[in-house]
């Protein structure tokens, strides 16, 4: 298929679809997110026996295109359709779970809101050096990343991350935290998962698709599938709430960057003495 938003590149051991909007920082529209569950359905069945997501430009992804999805303009949301559309896009990263083939994450530079609850869900993620991974700056979410987070990191970490604005871990952390499996040179990143997937293929699809289905199981069994299943009513839930619309309609009278910059402070990782009027 002719793809608008992403591509396929196929490779012997790793079939790549490629995040391919660099022009708008990778963010997902509502044509690369249909888009992108075209590609992994059509890589069910052929193709390469690793399948690996990464993005095209300078990061990985921006997260969702507050353009078309969860527009700041909308005050007045339907929460039913607000849900719909919250779980819709969670299905779309629990195909990459049921997926039979492994699946890979490849993040480099930035991998922000959204783009991040899309790696929780690959079954294994590699991070570039240079990697800045990372919570939506305005905080207007009611818990819709970081649930899927706490199953990685557990329930503190995902709390420090969530509860500032912006918060952010660099690749080490990421690594450190549970969140990523390894950390490599950004110069270094495809090479070394494509390597990780040429060893993986040794094992013949089949044994695959029973070892990720079975460790999956025992998943579950520990609540990763119960940990997605309320985020979308929670998140619906809190849009409706008079602050966040408030937020919303300051980001209309003052533009979406400079609503950035006013909550915009330092990550919490490392921790250090903060000085909200310093900004650093």
């Amino acid at each position: 298929m002719n793809f608008e938003h992403i591509r396929i590149d196929h490779g012997e051991s790793i079939d790549w679809i490629v995040l391919n909007r660099p022009d708008r920082a990778n963010a997902m529209s509502n044509a690369m997110l249909d888009e992108f569950s075209v590609a992994l359905e059509l890589l069910k069945d052929e193709g390469a026996p690793v399948v690996g997501i990464r993005g095209e430009g300078k990061g990985f992804c921006s997260g969702f295109d507050l353009e078309q999805v969860g527009k700041m303009g909308d005050a007045a949301v339907d929460p039913v359709a607000d849900r719909a559309r919250l779980q819709r896009n969670l299905d779309r990263w629990m195909a990459i779970w049921d997926h039979p083939k492994p699946v890979i994450a490849a993040v480099h530079g930035y991998c922000l809101a959204g783009a991040t609850q899309m790696c929780v869900f690959a079954d294994i993620t590699v991070v570039a050096d240079d990697a800045r991974i990372g919570e939506p700056t305005i905080p207007i979410g009611g818990g819709y990343l970081a649930p899927v987070w706490s199953t990685l990191v557990g329930p503190k970490r995902a709390k420090e991350l969530a509860f500032v604005p912006g918060n952010a871990i660099d690749g080490p952390t990421a690594v450190e935290w549970g969140w990523a499996n390894h950390c490599v040179p950004a110069a270094d990143l495809i090479a070394s998962v494509e390597g990780l997937a040429a060893r993986i293929a040794l094992t013949p699809p089949e044994v695959l698709r029973i070892k990720k289905l079975s460790i999956n199981r025992a998943a579950e069994a520990q609540g990763f599938r119960l940990a997605t299943a309320h985020v979308a009513d929670m998140d619906a839930l809190l849009h409706q709430a008079p602050a966040v619309q408030a937020v919303k309609r300051r980001g209309d009278e003052i533009g979406l960057k400079a609503l950035i910059a006013e909550y915009r402070s330092a990550p919490t990782s490392p921790l250090k003495p903060y000085s909200r009027d310093k900004r650093d």
